[in-house]
């Protein structure tokens, strides 16, 4: 049977890297991009380098539970086991945008559409674990430095509705990622599932886009790594034998990396993980 590979934000930059190495070493890839042309142009070019031809994907935002709910409901249409899970698709906003649901677009896109869309496709990487061998099957999150940046989260406004900053924002979803692998790695550590996050570094891609002017600015004067470079670190959390051996960790350049303290509260990490079920239970209700 051959693993199946699931990479949000595969349509370009790193997460169009890790998939296209994925398919290259024979794995079955399902990619989840946002916008119709580009995720068609990245399907073509990674399904080109795929050993096995088995990649296709789908469309999803994110930043809308709706949609992070359906698409995981056409994976689980599409196969019973997800072997590799990389919450790769993120980014920051140049402004506050509330959706559809009310929730800010960027802590919905960067992490609650994720907590979402793997909460949901735990059944299939339990499946895929009770048929692989222990430390095979993966959650991976891209994450960022701008974690690092800041005390902790804004338990009073982890959204920021009342008080948003671009920067801020950015920093509060990045370290939120570093918290929802270690929280995972603690849930499913009897299933043998590992989760890691990972810095990949500054990219040379169309990431700094949606960024404010001010921070173009900064990362335009920034030497930036190639998206295959990025992604180096991805691939390898997905596939050595090393990184199998532990679980919860925070890597950059394929090395441990001490993350935000913060992060490393087990009462914080849980929290993070209450608030963010209670948010995702106001949709539901």
């Amino acid at each position: 049977m051959t693993a199946v590979a699931v990479v949000t934000g595969a349509s370009s930059g790193i997460g169009k890297e890790t998939a296209k190495a994925l398919a290259a070493q024979g794995w079955r890839v399902i990619g989840i991009g946002r916008d119709p042309a580009r995720s068609a142009a990245a399907e073509a070019e990674i399904r080109a380098a795929s050993r096995t031809g088995q990649v296709e994907f789908l469309r999803a935002d994110l930043s809308l539970m709706a949609d992070a709910a359906r698409v995981a409901s056409e994976i689980a249409a599409r196969t019973d086991r997800v072997d590799i899970l990389v919450n790769n698709a993120g980014g920051m906003a140049k402004a506050q945008i509330i959706t559809a649901e009310g929730f800010d677009e960027n802590f919905a896109s960067n992490h609650l559409g994720p907590f979402l869309l793997t909460t949901r496709l735990l059944p299939l990487l339990r499946h895929a674990a009770a048929l692989a061998p222990k430390g095979s099957v993966r959650i991976l999150n891209t994450s960022s430095d701008a974690g690092e940046m800041i005390p902790g989260l804004p338990w009073d406004d982890l959204q920021l509705l009342q008080n948003f900053n671009s920067g801020r924002s950015y920093c509060n979803v990045k370290l939120a990622n570093v918290m929802f692998a270690r929280a995972l790695a603690k849930r499913l550590a009897a299933d043998g599932i590992i989760a890691h996050a990972m810095h990949p570094g500054f990219v040379d891609s169309n990431f700094i886009n949606n960024a404010p002017e001010t921070s173009q600015a900064h990362m335009r004067t920034l030497k930036g790594q190639t998206a295959e470079q990025g992604a180096d670190t991805l691939v390898w959390l997905a596939t050595s034998a090393e990184a199998g051996q532990s679980s919860g960790g925070y890597f950059y350049q394929r090395k441990p990396r001490a993350p935000n303290p913060f992060a490393e509260d087990d009462a914080a990490v849980e929290r993070l993980w209450s608030e963010s079920e209670k948010l995702l239970a106001k949709i539901a209700a």
